[in-house]
């Protein structure tokens, strides 16, 4: 029934469009603060086990939306794996760091601040904050700070994802994407239809355990 609470929330959760929205601040603003020549968010795709570009600022803007690597790889992977944040001034000289994957974006960094965007106890994605102008370090301080901004960014990737999941199970041809339906119906429905329509999704959801 996890499909079908997603369905019934369809209703409040918003639009795509509005999440996506969100995440574009986040990294605009953060590539702003931190004066970097790039910033990015990337979700991590549990059914393909990738991470996908959802959000992009400075360079890449025009050309990496959508843009998928397997989630181990580069130092990405490895901050969404191990779940931890990082910084590296200089990238080749970590091991961590996949160039191919880099150079196939047609940008490769010289260094970069990442930290995981979590959700309770799931790893829903990165964010990456690339090259500072000149020599500038990133400091701690600087890492604190962008640790608020991926806090922001974990609330509207979980948003993004529970409503692809609600647009999912709405679009469906099945026995639950008819339930899905009448769900989110009950939104607008008058006081005495919405509960009644309630009592019966949970005779359902008892019913199929």
């Amino acid at each position: 029934m996890t499909d079908l609470r997603a369905a019934v929330a369809a209703g409040c959760l918003g639009t795509d469009e509005a999440y996506r929205a969100l995440l574009r601040a986040t990294v605009e603003v953060a590539r702003a603060i931190f004066h970097a020549k790039a910033a990015s968010i990337f979700l991590l795709d549990e059914e393909t086990d990738e991470l996908v570009f959802e959000a992009v600022a400075g360079e890449g803007a025009e050309t990496l939306l959508g843009t998928r690597f397997p989630s181990s790889t580069g130092v990405a992977g490895w901050v969404l794996v191990t779940r931890q944040p990082l910084v590296v001034e200089d990238l080749t000289k970590d091991t961590r760091f996949a160039r191919d994957a880099a150079e196939s974006t047609g940008y490769v960094p010289r260094g970069l601040m990442a930290v995981p965007l979590l959700s309770e106890e799931n790893a829903l994605g990165v964010l990456e904050v690339l090259d500072r102008p000149g020599d500038s370090p990133f400091t701690l301080a600087e890492m604190d700070l962008l640790g608020l901004f991926a806090n922001q960014a974990a609330i509207g990737l979980e948003l993004l994802r529970r409503g692809r999941r609600a647009q999912a199970a709405l679009a469906g041809d099945g026995e639950l994407a008819v339930l899905a339906r009448f769900a989110a119906r009950l939104e607008g429905a008058p006081e005495d239809e919405r509960a009644a329509g309630l009592d019966l999704l949970r005779s359902l959801e008892r019913l199929l355990g």
